[in-house]
């Protein structure tokens, strides 16, 4: 896995001139690391007597961020896999380009749109986080919401990158509207958690 990397080489080679990791699997990871942030608010959280009355519920959410996270972490490799066959499909003969090139684009668009819905999931918990979390933590609530945006919008420009060159309009026109579909309820979710958080905090 890209993300079982010291950070430090994860980010060597993504500046490096290597096809993969790009956009779309650091989207992943910035994502990784807003639903982390959004556990270590619940282990402030947890088992603090301010907050006894909404620990199962706070216990809940840390299960489901875990599983988030780690899905997070597995779509940084789905999306280095995907690249593959469409890095290759560019050298093809032009006679065989066309279909496999079609193919190809569509499944590098799948994966982004599967970081973009896993991190939306995120972003809700964290919404849940922001209300009845520690208030010790709730700035790390609002840094993970600031990373969830980013990588949202992130990953919906490896979906528009690929449905730009894709023959089938109908089907481009189908991951597009998702994708501006999650953008624009992801942007209404971080406005809201972010002024909520910054309220508190000014």
């Amino acid at each position: 896995m890209m993300l079982d990397m010291k950070t430090t080489a994860f980010l060597e080679v993504l500046s490096s001139k290597e096809p993969v990791p790009g956009g779309g699997g650091a989207s992943a990871a910035v994502g990784a690391m807003g639903a982390a942030l959004g556990m270590m608010v619940t282990n402030l959280t947890v088992g603090k007597k301010k907050y006894a009355a909404v620990e199962d519920e706070i216990v809940q959410i840390r299960g489901q961020l875990a599983a988030l996270r780690d899905r997070l972490v597995n779509l940084t490799d789905e999306d280095a896999k995907a690249f593959e066959p469409l890095a290759k499909a560019y050298s093809l003969p032009k006679e065989e380009k066309e279909l496999v090139m079609e193919q190809a684009l569509y499944e590098a668009s799948i994966v982004p749109l599967s970081i973009m819905e896993t991190i939306l999931d995120v972003m809700e918990l964290l919404e849940v986080l922001g209300e009845k979390g520690s208030r010790l933590a709730i700035s790390d609530v609002g840094v993970g919401i600031v990373f969830a945006q980013a990588a949202l919008e992130g990953a919906s420009l490896n979906i528009f990158i690929n449905t730009k060159l894709m023959g089938n309009r109908e089907r481009a026109e189908g991951l597009n509207q998702k994708a501006n579909d999650m953008i624009t309820r992801g942007t209404l979710l971080r406005t809201r958690i972010f002024d909520d958080v910054k309220a508190q905090l000014v």
